[in-house]
């Protein structure tokens, strides 16, 4: 029988790429799980827009750093929604310290953050798509950092490049269980935690980037909506940059730079 997703838990979905994801979920006829870390109003107000669309919505706080109780509320959130077919890994955080400068604290929060406390909750989510035998699907919100390093982002890049390598792990494994794992690799979206609304998206200029500015949370929902889909069915172990063209700009911006300033961006 082909794939039929009708629960879908998105983390940090309280803003952003994770509230995008959410609504874009419940217009595509899914039940979805919603977490936040520090903002219960928002993760409610995306709560609100699932149900505007038709579709349930249930609510708990996540902080994917609390190993291995971060776990414990994927099973729940499962539960109240009778079971989960699509899981969107979309918690994060950064900490932008040089690395010089980077004490074993604060590496140790972002690593648990991004990378353990992912593997956390994607293995709770996996292991229930395997006991449901209905095959499922599986996607994370990584970077253009999975693969491409930044100035002072050391452990968040590590973070980011460990959760590509998972994800192809994953994909080897839980292809067996017709379980996809796929990646979502945004660029600069336009998201509170960048300092930006949506509409700034189609406002603000980047001569740095092809398409010429940032991408707004729709077009990363988009995307991560195809890959929960029935038409994205022979599709694992595969990272989707959604950057308007940055990582395609390496040698193209590191030979127009004009100045060392980035070096200490």
């Amino acid at each position: 029988m082909a794939f039929t997703p009708r629960r879908a838990i998105v983390t940090g979905s309280d803003s952003g790429i994770g509230r995008s994801t959410a609504v874009a979920l419940a217009h595509a006829g899914l039940d979805v799980g919603i977490t936040w870390h520090s903002d219960q109003d928002g993760a409610e107000e995306t709560a609100r827009a699932v149900r505007d669309a038709g579709q349930q919505a249930a609510v708990r706080q996540l902080d994917t750093s609390d190993l291995p109780g971060c776990g414990d509320v994927i099973d729940a959130l499962a539960e109240d929604l009778g079971g989960l077919d699509v899981f969107v890994n979309n918690s994060g955080t950064g900490d932008g310290t040089p690395f010089l400068d980077l004490d074993l604290d604060t590496w140790r929060t972002t690593v648990d953050t991004n990378l353990t406390g992912a593997f956390v909750c994607l293995q709770r989510a996996a292991r229930r798509m395997v006991d449901a035998g209905d095959g499922g699907r599986l996607i994370v919100v990584t970077s253009v950092h999975e693969t491409q390093p930044r100035v002072g982002a050391s452990a968040y890049d590590v973070s980011k490049h460990g959760l590509g390598g998972l994800v192809k792990t994953m994909a080897l494994e839980l292809g067996r269980h017709d379980i996809t794992v796929n990646a979502v690799a945004p660029g600069e979206i336009a998201t509170p935690m960048n300092d930006a609304e949506a509409e700034d998206a189609f406002k603000e200029k980047r001569p740095g980037i092809p398409l010429g500015r940032p991408g707004s949370p729709d077009e990363i929902a988009a995307v991560i909506a195809f890959l929960a889909s029935s038409a994205a069915s022979y599709v694992t172990g595969a990272s989707w940059p959604v950057d308007g063209g940055m990582l395609q700009m390496g040698p193209q911006a590191g030979s127009h730079l004009t100045s060392d300033d980035w070096r200490d961006a």
